[in-house]
């Protein structure tokens, strides 16, 4: 199977996201805002309730910003990026070089309400934005179900 996919920084943002709340210090983060911000609101201690609140929305900003830095600043995102799912990998091409990820080699594949995800590594991903698969979704969901363990596969559907 082959397709193209288009980044933008909204699909950067969308992975990072999903990224930095399905982690410790994420969920860590959110939890203790939250208990802040209720805290506050409860005691009437404004500024424990303004700390909350800071520290609820200074992830997901710096987050924002550091998606449209990221697009500014990688060539790669420029131009379309082509994949090809076979029976031996995930192979990324584009200007005319190609880098081939094996399937035992990935670390895991998540989705989100935009994209489908496959991490290559803890941190490093291809990310395959939905509008780009269209009616490709599901085939590409079944392929890397196929090709996958079933505990490295939570896509949703």
């Amino acid at each position: 199977m082959e397709f193209d996919v288009n980044i933008r920084s909204g699909d950067l943002y969308d992975y990072m996201m999903r990224h930095t709340y399905y982690s410790a210090p994420g969920i860590l983060g959110s939890v203790v805002g939250g208990v802040a911000v209720i805290t506050g609101l409860a005691m009437e201690q404004w500024l424990l309730l303004i700390a909350g609140l800071a520290l609820l929305l200074y992830l997901p900003w710096t987050l924002w910003i550091r998606s449209k830095q990221q697009m500014l600043r990688t060539p790669a995102f420029k131009e379309p990026l082509h994949y090809v799912m076979d029976e031996e990998g995930i192979s990324v091409s584009q200007g005319g070089e190609a880098q081939m990820q094996r399937w035992e080699d990935m670390y895991r594949a998540v989705s989100t309400p935009k994209s489908i995800i496959v991490y290559t590594s803890k941190i490093n991903a291809c990310i395959f934005p939905k509008r780009d698969l269209g009616s490709q979704t599901m085939q590409v969901i079944q392929i890397i179900s196929t090709h996958m363990p079933p505990k490295k596969v939570r896509i949703k559907q």
